[in-house]
């Protein structure tokens, strides 16, 4: 009987701490209108870092250390320009459409089965119009901390990031596309 008891007991705290994680989450990202960090991104084993910026919905904006790479978002349009090229896509044709829309990763992380990595991660997976989008959140702040997905040519891109600042001041221009050279 006291077996019973404590098998109960621990799957109740199992599912009860799984079910406060969601629910913390979703309110985190309900309450954030905007981010701000430093991130490194790891694509096929090259690795770059900068600084973005995004605001929901769908927008952002992104310097890259090195290579005077911009990444930008308006909602509509992604750009990634450098001093030498400059490309434009329609952004529902990318991830970051759905990893930028705040409203559709807060249902999905309703219906969505959570995973905990290294006692330190907290990963949904979304499988969504031929997109597979790893979200991770901090077990203890429960913010977004970074994502993994397949980009445009199919080469596997983890962004993970880093000096978080939420709620900031910033400017609606800084969203705007950069004009092709």
């Amino acid at each position: 009987m006291l077996r019973l008891l404590l098998i109960f007991f621990f799957t109740f705290l199992s599912f009860h701490s799984k079910g406060d994680n969601r629910d913390k989450i979703i309110k985190n990202l309900n309450n954030t209108s905007n981010l701000s960090f430093e991130f490194e991104q790891n694509i096929n084993g090259k690795i770059e870092s900068g600084n973005c910026t995004i605001e929901y919905p769908k927008k952002i904006y992104c310097v890259y250390n090195k290579n005077n790479k911009i990444l930008v978002s308006n909602g509509k349009s992604l750009v990634i320009k450098t001093i030498s090229s400059y490309y434009r896509y329609p952004l529902k044709k990318t991830p970051l459409d759905l990893i930028l829309d705040k409203n559709f990763l807060i249902n999905k992380i309703y219906s969505l089965k959570e995973k905990i990595i290294d006692n330190s991660y907290i990963k949904y997976t979304i499988n969504e119009n031929n997109n597979r989008i790893d979200i991770f959140f901090d077990i203890i702040s429960l913010e977004l901390i970074g994502w993994q997905t397949k980009d445009i040519y199919q080469n596997t891109s983890l962004t993970l990031l880093g000096s978080i600042l939420k709620n900031q001041d910033i400017k609606k221009k800084l969203f705007k596309l950069p004009i092709q050279n």
